[in-house]
């Protein structure tokens, strides 16, 4: 969810202790403190569903990344209020994850409502391509998953065949998530509150790294 720019945001994110600075492939564990698993949401827009996630999963550390400087500012004032020990962010692009995870350090990837690109020239740049597939499957862990929402029925489509063709496992996929049988557990994020709250129907698909 981008914002306009605030006045003063990427100096609050150079300041904050919540936002790690620079890659840390291998040291994650250094950086939590604990063996826990590690997980990560690419595109956390202001940080509701990932912060929720901690909240409910203190056993889970958790990294949120969000490349726009307004929409992370407002994760950090939120996470000043709660102060969750196993949430980090970075702000970077998804093109630099390889750098900030090493191969098979993370168990989970989360993929909320990302940006449809919807031309077709842009498809390498859907976090739901082969192409990000790709760098994906090298920083999870064995059989390490990822979980994907969006209402964008074009984007859906195309996300289950980018993963069926990249050879990934299709663990659960559905159309209709609130509707569904997957619903009960389900941690909205604030696009999935405002497009189901105007009727629109949910896409959800979890994929297992082969």
């Amino acid at each position: 969810m981008r914002l306009k720019n605030i006045p003063g945001s990427r100096e609050k994110i150079a300041e904050s202790e919540y936002v790690i600075k620079e890659p840390m492939p291998g040291r994650w564990k250094e950086v939590f403190e604990n063996e826990h698993p590690l997980r990560i949401e690419i595109g956390m827009g202001k940080g509701a569903f990932i912060m929720e996630m901690a909240r409910q999963n203190p056993d889970i550390n958790y990294v949120g990344i969000e490349k726009f400087s307004s929409v992370l500012f407002r994760a950090i004032q939120k996470q000043e209020v709660f102060d969750l020990p196993n949430l980090k962010f970075i702000r970077m692009d998804a093109e630099e994850i390889g750098s900030y995870f090493e191969p098979g350090e993370v168990d989970k990837i989360y993929l909320n409502f990302s940006d449809p690109w919807p031309k077709e020239r842009h498809a390498k740049r859907r976090l739901t391509s082969r192409t990000f597939l790709s760098r994906y499957s090298i920083i999870l862990k064995e059989k390490g998953e990822i979980e994907f929402k969006t209402d964008n029925k074009v984007l859906f489509e195309f996300s289950v065949e980018e993963a069926r063709e990249a050879g990934w496992e299709i663990l659960l996929e559905t159309r209709d998530l609130h509707a569904s049988e997957y619903a009960s557990g389900n941690v909205m994020t604030e696009y999935e509150e405002k497009f189901s709250a105007m009727g629109i129907p949910i896409c959800k698909y979890i994929i297992k790294k082969a």
